[in-house]
């Protein structure tokens, strides 16, 4: 992977090509940021700068060792990513063991998050975890003379999800490393790794991106036209990998539209008619019949509109996007009931309810609990 191929963060780019240039590259580093800044691809790009450094700019040797990390075989680079058993692998699960899927979920999109992580392996009722095994494995590998003669690297993906005893079994290697190696540690949250391991990394902070890289990216390379490149950008709140998200599922929102529309008017209907509570029942079954994913998307699809309504109750149109399909339905008419007295304890209602429907919460009540909710909070005075 190129850095060119990375979205953004060119000040990183920046520094980490000039690290490799001067020979300076420090032996354990920490990654942090969201993976949908794109803390995965940048590590690999590194990678790839550091290993092919030793070969003569677009030779065959160059260009081999390249075309390696590309296709994520390269006997000098290693990974370590959360695992746990599954209905292949029954026990002792190392990362080793899902070689070939890591292989093509990285190919597929490397911004991609944890927990599709865990559901292209089949865990994702589990949690992932990266134990003493992989820490053994990390030294055995370390220990050994690289392939071709330069660094050998080691990309530990969720850094946090390292156990104590993993953990405690690194420290020596970040204490005192083999010559020419490097440690890359990618996380999305540092305070879960242990003090002495994140005191001996040079740690490099990856912010969001801005809306306009985003929105440069989806048009010049997913083809997407500029006004709806711009929608999905505003949306993605800095991440790459929840553009790509709202893309994937931009024609879902004609449905979501419907969903929300008919929730909130029954729910405005609902105080103090008994009638328009058993609505809201009717709706929360429909939404328990759908799976775990749509209804997920639902919720981020109200958290938004909400928002927009917000942001116009408040005259702050230059920020809005939101085109109502039914045209029975009007942001403009809907805006003056979502405002400072409750717009916090809508959200919050909508992401307690996106927590339970991940962890198997049963749907209906969840939903049903929600509905109730919103009764209330749609009529707080402003």
């Amino acid at each position: 992977m190129e850095f060119t191929q990375v979205v953004g963060q060119n000040h990183l780019q920046s520094h980490l090509k000039k690290s490799v240039e001067n020979g300076r590259i420090p032996h354990a580093q920490l990654f942090v940021g969201k993976t949908g800044s794109g803390i995965l691809p940048m590590a690999i790009a590194y990678s790839q700068a550091i290993l092919c450094s030793n070969h003569e700019i677009d030779s065959t040797a160059y260009n081999a060792c390249k075309q390696k990390i590309q296709q994520l075989a390269h006997p000098d680079l290693h990974f370590v990513y959360p695992v746990s058993t599954n209905d292949t692998i029954k026990k002792h699960a190392v990362s080793s063991s899902f070689l070939a899927e890591w292989r093509d979920f990285v190919a597929e999109n490397p911004y991609n998050s944890l927990y599709q992580w865990h559901e292209a392996i089949g865990i994702e009722k589990k949690q992932g975890n990266i134990k003493v095994d992989e820490a053994k494995e990390m030294l055995k590998i370390l220990s050994l003379k690289s392939y071709e003669g330069g660094y050998k690297i080691v990309i530990v993906w969720m850094a946090d999800r390292m156990n104590t005893e993993c953990s405690n079994k690194i420290l020596k290697l970040v204490e005192e490393p083999p010559e020419k190696t490097v440690l890359l540690l990618l996380t999305e949250q540092e305070e879960k790794i242990i003090g002495t391991i994140r005191s001996r990394c040079q740690k490099l902070q990856f912010p969001l991106l801005s809306e306009e890289q985003i929105a440069t990216e989806l048009i010049n390379n997913k083809q997407v036209e500029t006004k709806k490149a711009l929608k999905i950008s505003q949306l993605s709140n800095g991440d790459y990998k929840n553009a790509l998200h709202i893309l994937a599922e931009d024609g879902n929102d004609v449905v979501f539209e419907k969903w929300f529309v008919s929730w909130v008017r029954t729910a405005f209907k609902a105080k103090g008619n008994k009638k328009a509570i058993r609505g809201l029942i009717l709706w929360s079954d429909d939404l328990a019949k759908e799976g775990r994913e749509t209804q997920k998307k639902l919720l981020s699809y109200c958290s938004e509109t909400f928002r927009q309504a917000l942001l116009k109750n408040y005259k702050a149109d230059s920020l809005l996007f939101f085109e109502a399909e039914d045209t029975g339905f009007s942001i403009d008419k809907f805006a003056p009931f979502i405002h400072q007295n409750n717009i916090f304890e809508i959200q919050s209602a909508l992401e307690d309810a996106s927590y339970h429907i991940e962890r198997n919460g049963n749907a209906k009540i969840i939903f049903t609990d929600l509905s109730i909710k919103l009764t209330r909070l749609i009529h707080a005075k402003q």
